[in-house]
């Protein structure tokens, strides 16, 4: 059987009712921070508790680039009481809120590509979270969409997409599919310590879709996949213990490492040296250099992280056409950052114009997939 070329026909974005702007943020955030301040003023006094220090919009804005963030509830968030969503629990029958955000983003692929439900023959649901272990949540997407076929969840972080991409484009590449849907319902909020000044801010919640189609079978003006490179390398550096041993080893559920938590500095000082690397090593492989890549769509999760990969990459500052941004609106939503910058920064393409998605985080994992326009 001949391998078959490999589109990605179109992408899907489901963005959150509600948002918050940093202003709210830290108003919650310092109230919170003098309630505790208060409850503990006797143990500060006496110097075995540190005082928590306040957030300002000005940190925020200087430590990551962010200025709000979408979320699926920001009134639980936003209380000093409580910090953290506060969500409604949906019945076995009822569709999961994972589930429901993730029939939408893919509903809004299939409806940019003139496509149905009857056109694709899978889903990957891939982020960096999971509401339940079984059954999977692409399951009860593929079925709430009616997709006949097959699904799966996976994980590897905010790289869940592009290692997702990847088993797309294999699939499809070699025949056993027509199309597949991968879909990233990122509810971020829920494992995002908001009780945390040094991390507080990070993440917003959000859903993408990309299909993944055979380019005979998709419609004109589609982005080739020339090509996927995955890699990986163990580190804890970004990390969340939560999982389903918890309870056998009687932790206590609101323990801080059973949330969000890294170690900034060296994440930074690590990880883009690696996804620089990665990417050139990639395009070089393509026979392709970087200041032939009309615009990289890199993950959302830092400004300057982004701006100094861009700048090894092309020994210069990228522009904002060359390098877009959307964390200053969406914060980092783990592993559809890249998506909703490839989403939201792609129309201008004209044919032959190439361009890089990729992702990197905890893992460390690294993703990235080249695609150049195709003609009408």
């Amino acid at each position: 059987m001949a391998m078959q070329r490999v589109v990605i026909s179109s992408t899907g974005l489901f963005i959150p009712p509600e948002s918050i702007s940093n202003e709210e943020l830290v108003g919650a955030f310092n109230a919170y921070a003098d309630l505790e301040n208060n409850r503990y003023a006797n143990d500060i006094a006496a110097g075995v508790r540190q005082p928590l220090t306040h957030s300002s919009v000005e940190f925020i804005e200087k430590a990551s680039g962010i200025k709000q963030r979408y979320v699926m509830n920001k009134s639980g968030v936003l209380d000093p009481q409580r910090m953290r969503p506060a969500f409604k629990p949906r019945a076995d029958n009822e569709l999961s809120m994972m589930a429901e955000i993730g029939v939408a983003a893919c509903q809004d692929a299939l409806t940019a590509a003139g496509k149905s439900a009857v056109d694709v023959d899978g889903v990957i649901c891939a982020a960096s979270n999971m509401q339940r272990a079984y059954p999977a949540v692409g399951v009860e997407i593929q079925t709430a969409l009616g997709v006949r076929g097959y699904a799966f969840d996976m994980n590897v972080a905010c790289s869940s997409a592009t290692f997702a991409l990847e088993l797309a484009v294999n699939a499809v590449r070699s025949g056993t599919a027509r199309a597949i849907l991968v879909v990233n319902p990122e509810i971020t909020s829920g494992h995002l310590a908001w009780k945390d000044r040094d991390c507080h801010f990070i993440f917003g919640d959000v859903g993408t879709a990309v299909l993944v189609e055979r380019q005979d079978l998709a419609p004109p003006g589609a982005f080739e996949i020339l090509g996927t490179r995955l890699l990986s390398s163990f580190s804890n550096n970004i990390r969340n213990n939560a999982g389903f041993l918890n309870r056998a080893e009687d932790r206590d559920p609101d323990a801080r490492d059973l949330l969000f938590r890294q170690e900034g500095r060296k994440v930074f000082k690590e990880v883009c040296p690696m996804a620089a690397e990665h990417i050139a090593g990639h395009l070089a492989a393509l026979k392709l250099t970087p200041a032939e890549v009309r615009r990289f769509w890199l993950h959302q999760a830092n400004l300057a992280m982004n701006q100094l990969i861009a700048r090894k990459l092309l020994g210069r500052d990228a522009t904002l056409l060359e390098a877009p941004m959307i964390l200053d609106e969406f914060a980092n939503t783990s592993s559809a950052g890249s998506i909703i910058a490839f989403h939201r920064h792609k129309a201008d393409f004209k044919p032959d114009d190439v361009g890089v998605i990729c992702s990197f985080g905890a893992g460390y994992s690294i993703g990235s997939v080249v695609v150049k326009k195709l003609h009408a």
